[in-house]
């Protein structure tokens, strides 16, 4: 069986793809001859699971979407104290690239305008750095967030050097206000290299993915940013990722983001997934119309807004092995000594918890992976059992990636048995013919009885289903 969530991005492509609004960037020569057609997003699970669909190994230049993490290498270089007076955390209201600092304090509004982006920049190493000195810390730094060595995009950082006069402004600005000490056209240089890093959405979404993951790579495992500096960084984008559109975002997405003007935009969300979208025409605000379209239709489907509390608690998952063991009054059962696969599932079950399952299926009953030893180990198994006794519920989006599921394992001609003594599954069976439904029972029992015949038993691992 093949898991369906990529089918469901590809559907997500599908949808937003007629979009034809906005236009690229078109201060930038290299932003403004893009391929608009390009169209990609992927998901990072904070387990390391990656799914993508469409264009998602273009790459483009990460722009703006630098500045969030940036910020956490400033915080960690210089400390939060010190970061908080020279950058404010208010949205302000303005276009990114206005010259404007908060009276009274000379402090840019926030680290996601360029001004506060710039200053953070400075921050980063020692105040007497070099250009290339900061920008290689970035680059080292973002490439272990992304998993894979990063580089910079020489014609994309030539062709924004070569309009770099309000940026220059800004440095300049922010050196009378004594904002920077150091020189700040060598800040500013820094700066448009550390935007001209080139990734693709899969980078983008392990990127994100760590934030969700408490600043640890869920792929590799390593611990790249203190956890009080992602909870920073997340509130800052929750506020302002967005720019003039940011309380727009919140209302109806509900994701911490953060948007770049080459089309990109990535989300976050704590403690579930990592997300990237890629498209490269823009609206007024900056924000690539496709890919902020894509962030709405999953944050719908999926339940992912962070302020949705319909469900409180967390899902796992737990994969056994039976054996079943023909009883007296059918000692000859097709199934006798036959293995049966259970998959139980616990709790307040959202769209991780139905992920996991999904991905345990495929591991158990799909094609062996070299890479993965045990991997398709059970194929051949008489039947598949999902044990929902212990679910406490199923919020929409899981319900669908379940049923979904079952649909296809049906489709290959598994037995499935469901163990659904609350009814959370609510699956319609008008739909499937007679010969391919589910079982659904109440009981443990019940399942035995009809994958082996009554009376007989099963001889398991673990009697967790």
């Amino acid at each position: 069986m093949k898991s369906p969530i990529p089918d469901y991005l590809n559907v997500v492509l599908d949808k937003v793809r007629p979009i034809e609004d906005g236009q690229p960037a078109q201060y930038i020569k290299t932003l403004r001859e893009a391929d608009t057609s390009k169209l990609a997003v992927a998901l990072v699970m904070v387990d390391g699971n990656v799914y993508s669909a469409g264009d998602d190994k273009v790459e483009f230049s990460i722009q703006s979407i630098s500045k969030a993490f940036v910020y956490a290498i400033a915080i960690e270089d210089a400390g939060l104290q010190h970061v908080l007076e020279r950058i404010g955390v208010e949205p302000s209201g303005d276009a990114f690239n206005k010259l404007s600092l908060h009276k009274g304090s000379n402090r840019p509004m926030n680290p996601m305008i360029n001004a506060g982006a710039i200053t953070a920049h400075s921050l980063v190493c020692h105040p007497n750095a070099l250009a290339e000195e900061r920008t290689d810390r970035i680059l080292q730094i973002m490439s272990r967030l992304a998993g894979r060595q990063l580089h910079v995009d020489e014609e994309v950082y030539e062709a924004e050097m070569q309009d770099a006069d309000r940026n220059m402004g800004i440095g300049y600005m922010l050196k009378a206000a004594g904002i920077i000490s150091c020189r700040p056209a060598e800040v500013v240089k820094g700066y448009i290299r550390q935007c001209s890093i080139n990734v693709n959405v899969r980078d983008l979404a392990m990127m994100a993915a760590t934030l969700s993951n408490a600043g640890i790579n869920p792929v590799t495992g390593e611990t790249i940013m203190p956890t009080d500096s992602v909870r920073q960084v997340l509130s800052v984008m929750t506020t302002c990722g967005m720019y003039d559109a940011a309380g727009q975002w919140v209302s109806q997405v509900g994701i911490p983001a953060k948007s770049g003007v080459a089309g990109g935009v990535m989300g976050a969300l704590p403690g579930q997934v990592g997300i990237a979208a890629f498209s490269p025409k823009l609206s007024e605000n900056g924000n690539s119309v496709r890919a902020v379209a894509i962030f709405e239709q999953l944050s719908r489907d999926m339940g992912f807004h962070m302020m949705d509390v319909s469900q409180i608690a967390r899902a796992s998952v737990s994969t056994s092995v039976a054996k079943i063991v023909a009883g007296k009054s059918e000692p000859h059962h097709p199934n006798c000594d036959r293995q049966v696969v259970i998959f139980a599932l616990r709790g307040a079950v959202r769209f991780a918890g139905s992920e996991r399952l999904t991905r345990a299926i495929v591991r158990e009953l799909g094609d062996p992976d070299p890479k993965d030893p045990g991997s398709g180990e059970h194929a051949d198994a008489c039947a598949v059992v999902i044990s929902l006794r212990d679910a406490f519920s199923l919020n929409p989006v899981a319900r669908r990636v379940i049923q979904e599921s079952i649909k296809r394992l049906l489709g290959e001609g598994k037995t499935v048995v469901v163990i659904d003594p609350s009814s959370v599954l609510r699956m319609d069976l008008s739909s499937i013919p007679g010969s391919q439904q589910p079982q659904i029972v109440d009981n443990q029992t019940q399942a035995r009885e009809f994958i082996g015949g009554t009376g007989c038993s099963a001889v398991s691992q673990s009697d967790h289903w």
